[in-house]
């Protein structure tokens, strides 16, 4: 089955590898079905935790026709805390070396991220948003406001407890 859109998400996703062709044929062979890609050059990437990530991105789901590309971790492992998956938000580069946010991590240059293969199922990572191809990222300032309101979703259920 392929899925709409996945080959130039793949096109535009291995853009960023230092070798894309070796980078495109190691990860269509990969029995994972991951590779590991550069953060800092065509994107950062800003990873929000457990329910702000979800609430956020719900939010940016009624501000936007179209978010950038999203991805989900489930995580699974021993720090993992949080039932909810931390959702990572791709931004302009540039972007996480000068974000500041309690809790959320920014992942820039000289940083390699784990990305699964667009349309194929690959462990606790998965798309929630595929990359469209032509390079649409998530406007830094649209997360912010986006964020702000979605810290104010998930604290007010903690306020109206006695």
């Amino acid at each position: 089955m392929t899925i709409p859109g996945a080959k130039t998400a793949v096109d535009w996703l291995v853009s960023a590898a230092p070798d894309p062709d070796t980078c495109r044929r190691e990860w269509e062979r990969n029995p994972l079905g991951v590779a590991l890609l550069p953060a800092g050059r065509r994107w950062d990437v800003l990873i929000l935790p457990g329910a702000l990530g979800q609430v956020t991105f719900d939010v940016l789901d009624l501000l936007l026709d179209r978010p950038g590309p999203v991805l989900a971790d489930s995580g699974g492992g021993r720090r993992s805390r949080t039932p909810s998956p931390r959702l990572g938000f791709f931004v302009p580069p540039g972007t996480a070396s000068r974000w500041i946010g309690t809790g959320v991590r920014g992942a820039g240059r000289g940083t390699w991220m784990v990305l699964p293969y667009p349309g194929r199922p690959a462990g606790p990572v998965s798309w929630l948003v595929l990359p469209d191809g032509r390079g649409t990222l998530t406007d830094p300032a649209v997360l912010e406001l986006a964020m702000h309101e979605a810290a104010a979703r998930v604290a007010a259920p903690e306020r109206r407890k006695p």
